[in-house]
C-alpha cells in the first residue's frame, strides 16, 4: 500500500502548488494564532481555492471554540479537521466533517485505548511530546512505542525529514506521514528541494 503524505503548515498558494506538484496527498492549514505557520481566513481561502481535485485540505485547530471552527468552515473549503489539543471525542464530533485526532506521545500513553475512545476519527496522528507545544516540534520520538495493531489508520508525525522518513515508514508501516518543519527553509516557508528529497524518501519504501 502506498504511504500517503500530508504537508502541514502551508501558508501560501505558491507553497501549496509546490507540495502538490511533487505528490502531496493533503495540505495542512494551521488555524492556531500562536503558531508561526498560522494562516488567516483570507490566506486559507486563497490556498484552498487553488487546490485541484483529489488533494485534501486539512484544517488544524488547537482547543478552539465551536464558533471559531464554524466560522472557518463557513469561509474555507476544508475537507477534514485536525484536532491538536485536548478535545474530547464528543467535541471532535460536533462538526459535519471527518476528523483526525492528534495525540502527543507522552509517557505511558495508551494508544490502543486512545483509538478506542476516538473510534469515529478517520485517523489518529501521533506526534512528539514537548510541554507547551502542541505539535510542530521538529523532534523525533521512539517509534517502537507505537503498537503494531491499532483500530484506526495511523498518521506518523514528529521530526520527519528526508533522511529519516524511509526508516520511519519501514519501522511503523503507517497509513500516512505528516511533515512540516522537515521541508521548510524557515518557519512557514517551504523548500522545494527538501520536498523533493522527502517525497523520494517516502517513495523509496513500500508499506505492507
Amino acid at each position: 500500500m502506498r504511504t500517503r503524505v500530508k504537508i502541514c503548515g502551508i501558508t501560501s498558494v505558491e507553497d501549496a502548488a509546490l507540495a502538490i506538484r511533487h505528490g502531496a496527498d493533503a495540505l495542512g492549514l494551521v488555524f492556531y494564532a500562536k503558531s508561526p505557520r498560522a494562516v488567516s481566513i483570507e490566506q486559507a481561502r486563497k490556498i484552498a481555492d487553488s487546490v485541484p481535485a483529489f488533494v485534501s485540505i486539512v484544517g488544524l485547530f488547537v482547543d478552539a471554540e465551536f464558533e471559531e471552527i464554524n466560522h472557518v468552515l463557513e469561509h474555507v473549503n476544508v475537507d477534514l479537521l485536525q484536532f491538536h489539543g485536548s478535545e474530547s471525542p464528543q467535541q471532535c464530533g460536533l462538526f459535519d466533517k471527518r476528523y483526525i485526532k492528534a495525540i502527543s506521545m507522552r509517557d505511558n500513553i495508551d494508544l490502543v485505548d486512545t483509538c478506542d475512545q476516538y473510534k469515529q476519527a478517520s485517523a489518529i496522528l501521533v506526534d512528539s511530546f514537548k510541554p507547551g507545544i502542541p505539535g510542530g516540534t521538529g523532534e523525533v520520538f521512539e517509534w517502537e512505542r507505537i503498537p503494531a495493531v491499532l483500530n484506526r489508520p495511523l498518521i506518523l508525525a514528529g521530526g520527519l525529514n528526508a533522511k529519516n522518513v524511509g526508516a520511519a515508514i519501514s519501522a511503523v508501516q503507517p497509513y500516512a506521514v505528516d511533515v512540516s518543519s522537515g521541508v521548510e527553509r524557515e518557519k512557514g516557508l517551504k523548500d522545494e528541494g527538501k520536498i523533493v528529497s522527502f517525497m523520494r524518501g517516502v517513495n523509496s519504501v513500500k508499506s505492507e
